[in-house]
């Protein structure tokens, strides 16, 4: 993005010179760098006393000031939810919405308004709106897949299939923790603007925010579900894997049963005391009894349907 770029408010977000917005006060949109960011708020009459630095800007919120309006959103790559976010400032009065951004990404989302959009921002609640549903387009698709992620998932857990499922699992429980807090801090930022403390909107336009705060009400719900959905198949691996153990610990428990007896018989006549029966002939007795209650041992098993 270059220095400064100026879109007037209308039907069609056209280009425009900065000072011809500022002197003829034209409604319009703002894009600049960190760096012009003061110098485009005075002009504006937007005094700003804080911190004008992206990298400290960690979620989305909301601030009335007396005279403008200041909010921050940081925004996920759908890509990599886990990577860094997209970091934008944005600044709002009666006439300009001044937009900080040291990437081309809220320069992006409004050529992409300007492509799919009829009404592009006849008003600062249209604009708003638009440009918070654009970054927000392929949040339910993204979704949908964690969905499908975990339900391919689930039929390879009822399939025996465990192998590596803690390693798969536990990075989408993390992306969805993460995109939970996410739609919180939106549906509050629509809240937060459908206040409108300090009446830079118009009242029957508010409507705006309201559907901007139930679409990420909407997607934390769905966050949510998929969280809960996660857990249950977390649990279910969890009962596959105990029942496998089970199963293990059961065949042990048989193979020791089965042996038992024989481990007696086997210290019995190995201390080989001079009267012990067997000792001259081989102990061929023995070899049958020992053989005997193999058979009916593994007789038990079978009826009790423990084999």
């Amino acid at each position: 993005m270059v220095k400064n770029v100026v879109f007037a408010l209308g039907e069609q977000l056209l280009d425009m010179e900065l000072e011809k917005a500022i002197v003829e006060k034209i409604p319009s949109v703002i894009l600049t760098r960190t760096q012009n960011c003061r110098e485009i708020l005075k002009k504006t009459a937007m005094q700003y006393e804080g911190d004008v630095n992206l990298n400290e800007i960690y979620f989305c919120q909301v601030e009335t000031q007396q005279e403008y309006l200041y909010g921050a959103f940081s925004i996920v790559h759908l890509e990599d939810i886990l990577a860094k976010r997209y970091s934008i400032m944005f600044f709002l009065n009666e006439n300009y919405i001044v937009i900080v951004d040291d990437s081309d990404f809220s320069l992006h989302l409004i050529h992409s308004i300007q492509k799919n959009k009829i009404h592009q921002g006849e008003t600062k609640e249209q604009f708003l709106y638009n440009f918070i549903s654009e970054f927000l387009s392929r949040d339910m698709i993204q979704l949908e897949e964690f969905e499908r992620s975990i339900m391919k998932l689930e039929e390879e857990v009822t399939q025996g299939k465990t192998e590596h499922f803690q390693s798969r699992l536990m990075p989408v429980r993390k992306k969805l923790l993460l995109l939970r807090g996410y739609y919180d801090q939106l549906a509050d930022v629509g809240k937060e603007l459908e206040e409108n403390e300090n009446g830079f909107f118009t009242k029957k336009r508010l409507k705006y925010f309201g559907t901007v705060a139930d679409r990420a009400d909407r997607m934390m719900n769905k966050t949510i579900y998929l969280l809960e959905y996660a857990q249950q198949v977390r649990d279910l691996y969890q009962s596959e894997v105990d029942a496998k153990q089970n199963r293990n610990m059961q065949f042990l428990t048989v193979i020791s049963t089965v042996f038992f007896p024989l481990t007696v018989i086997t210290g019995w006549f190995g201390m080989n005391f001079k009267n012990m029966p067997e000792l001259e002939n081989g102990y061929t007795a023995i070899k049958i009894l020992s053989i005997c209650i193999v058979i009916v041992c593994i007789i038990i098993f079978k009826k009790k349907k423990i084999l």
